[in-house]
């Protein structure tokens, strides 16, 4: 029994010695001088050194275009580079497709994340079930945009101010409208001609 308790004693005292020489080791600081004439910093490159200082005016545009020379929408969409100021707009949604209004609140909020992480800061907000609105601080990023929005499948047309954009070889959004009045009253006839 004697060397059960002795063995305890000297368990507890190398667990004693232990916990204060770890205590020491932790108490002990680095000293680091603030001497710092010998230390060599040239990892600095030019973005870094022109960071926070204004651009110069006017040197970021070319000169404008010959408009005489170009198509109506040619004449739009260069005037849609130039853009600066805030830009809103509508996208509506493939047709044909039931949608609730919580769908639409997730598809704005998932084109609104999406959107930012290309580097596009808009804001998406479902309207009606077809229908998306957005908005966008610069103007410059509006051709991103629309090339975003168009390559989401659940998108139809955009239309930025007067502009109404969609793929190419899609009709307009009337004539599928149309189409799908026809459609629905073909169906009608032919049901009434089943009866």
């Amino acid at each position: 029994m004697k060397w059960v308790h002795r063995d305890r004693s000297s368990f507890l005292l190398i667990i004693l010695l232990l916990s204060f020489a770890a205590a020491q080791i932790a108490d002990a600081k680095i000293h680091i001088t603030d001497d710092l004439d010998d230390v060599v910093d040239d990892e600095e490159d030019e973005s870094w050194k022109e960071w926070g200082k204004k651009k110069a005016a006017g040197s970021e545009f070319d000169p404008p275009p010959d408009f005489s020379k170009m198509e109506l929408m040619d004449i739009q969409e260069e005037m849609m580079k130039r853009q600066v100021g805030p830009v809103f707009g509508f996208v509506k949604l493939r047709l044909g497709i039931k949608r609730t209004a919580d769908m639409i609140s997730e598809l704005a909020m998932k084109w609104t994340k999406v959107s930012r992480t290309g580097a596009i800061e808009a804001q998406f907000m479902g309207v009606d079930s077809a229908t998306i609105m957005f908005t966008m601080q610069r103007g410059l990023d509006s051709t991103q945009l629309r090339e975003f929005v168009l390559s989401q499948p659940e998108a139809y047309e955009i239309k930025i101010g007067d502009s109404v954009y969609r793929r190419p070889g899609d009709p307009p959004l009337e004539v599928v409208i149309d189409r799908m009045r026809a459609d629905k009253e073909t169906d009608v006839d032919q049901e009434k001609d089943e009866l």
